[in-house]
């Protein structure tokens, strides 16, 4: 096969054009990608997997169904066990959940009776044993399986208003179902539950997420909530050079821990230029059987869970601040600016006089003289593509040109040689 080699500045040119092609068409290399979304204020955690099988079970008026606990991990690696309280939803594989209140139940159903689950969940599997849950409802014996199938289907008794009709055993699960038993554990929670209406505390969270103001004012009304009953430490970050502090709003003191129900806002100096500042809390605190945890926008619809024992976490919460204000807007330096000097203008050239003589004339073609005064409009969308074609035509052209004078000249001087 042959190859033909084109001059390299024909090469070049080539090159040139097809770069400005791309770039005017946007087919450069791509933008990276969005950063992802951080969600302040609640704690967070993602389904990655079951955590444990129960057996199937039939609530009347439905398809039959498994039973299950599942796990909810923290973004630091804490593990939660949750049971669903939204039989009509399927769950999401690796969706991301926020802890809430159960006023923000948002799956299908009712979530008619929550205190009545949440007396469920103290008084059953697995924040008893299944040993302990089967002496309770004077049962000879029930295991893990068993004790979690009924303490779910008693659950969607009260969070869907569910009756179970039918236990079958689960293929997935060794050993057979004592479905008397199961039914039995059943009937005991759903008739001695009753209504606990105390919600469990939030494990930590701080309302609203964000406030606005102006320099010189304590900007926000900060609600923290959480679950730890010693105080929690408070870090504040700022501008470098402005002096931020976290007031309590019921005292006016500036503080450096929070409490449950405490009250605080951003003081921020008078003066300061434009900006914003935050604050965040990080502690060990316990979320409380009874946690609901929803899907996140993007994870909407997926099952409502609800956290099924008490589970000692790291958890982290925050909020920002951000003001309009005067001032300098960069921190003032010791050093001062040295004034720059004019840059002296060159002399303009002479015009060549008649008597100089006439340049060479040259292979290049000239280029058309600047006309300044005259008027130019704005190059967008078709005219883009338009000038971009015609830039890549004409650029091609004179490459060739060029190519073809080289060309005639090498022979004209083969010619003389000869």
């Amino acid at each position: 096969m042959t190859y033909v080699s084109l001059p390299h500045s024909v090469g070049r040119a080539t090159l040139a054009a097809s770069a400005a092609a791309f770039l005017a068409f946007g087919l450069a290399a791509p933008a990276s990608a969005d950063p992802v979304e951080t969600y302040e204020g609640s704690v967070r955690a993602q389904y990655p997997a079951t955590a444990q099988n129960g057996h199937i079970v039939t609530m009347q008026g439905a398809d039959p169904v498994g039973a299950s606990l599942f796990d909810l991990r923290l973004e630091n690696g804490d593990v939660l066990t949750a049971y669903c309280i939204d039989f009509s939803t399927d769950i999401v594989d690796q969706a991301w959940y926020l802890e809430d209140e159960w006023a923000n139940y948002p799956g299908k159903g009712d979530f008619a009776a929550p205190g009545k689950v949440h007396w469920v969940l103290q008084n059953s599997y697995p924040s008893i044993s299944a040993a302990d849950l089967a002496a309770a409802a004077q049962v000879r014996a029930l295991t893990d399986a068993e004790a979690l199938t009924a303490t779910q289907a008693a659950i969607w008794h009260f969070s869907n208003g569910m009756e179970l009709s039918r236990v079958t055993a689960n293929s997935d699960v060794s050993g057979r179902v004592d479905s008397g038993a199961v039914t039995k554990v059943y009937r005991y929670l759903v008739e001695e539950a009753v209504e606990l209406e105390q919600e469990p505390e939030p494990t930590l969270s701080i309302t609203p997420h964000e406030a606005s103001g102006s320099a010189g004012e304590t900007i926000g009304e900060f609600l923290v909530e959480t679950s730890d009953e010693d105080g929690i430490e408070v870090r504040v970050e700022a501008p470098e050079g402005v002096e931020v502090q976290l007031v309590d709003l019921e005292s006016g003191q500036p503080v450096s821990t929070v409490n449950n129900g405490d009250t605080v806002g951003l003081a921020v100096p008078e003066g300061a230029a434009d900006g914003t500042a935050s604050f965040s809390l990080e502690t060990t605190a316990t979320v409380r059987s009874g946690r609901l945890f929803k899907g996140e926008e993007d994870y909407q619809p997926t099952q409502t869970l609800i956290t099924a024992e008490d589970s000692e976490v790291t958890v982290s919460a925050s909020a920002s601040v951000s003001w309009t204000g005067g001032g300098e807007t960069t921190p003032p330096t010791d050093e001062p600016s040295e004034p720059e000097s004019p840059e002296p203008s060159e002399p303009e050239s002479p015009e060549p006089s008649p008597s100089d003589e006439p340049s060479e004339p040259s292979d290049e073609p000239s280029e058309p003289a600047d006309d300044r005064n005259e008027p130019t409009l704005p190059v967008t969308g078709g005219a883009l593509a338009g000038l971009v074609a015609a830039g890549v035509a004409a650029l091609g052209a004179g490459g060739g040109a060029i190519y073809l004078s080289r060309r005639r000249k090498a022979a004209n001087g083969q010619d003389l040689e000869g």
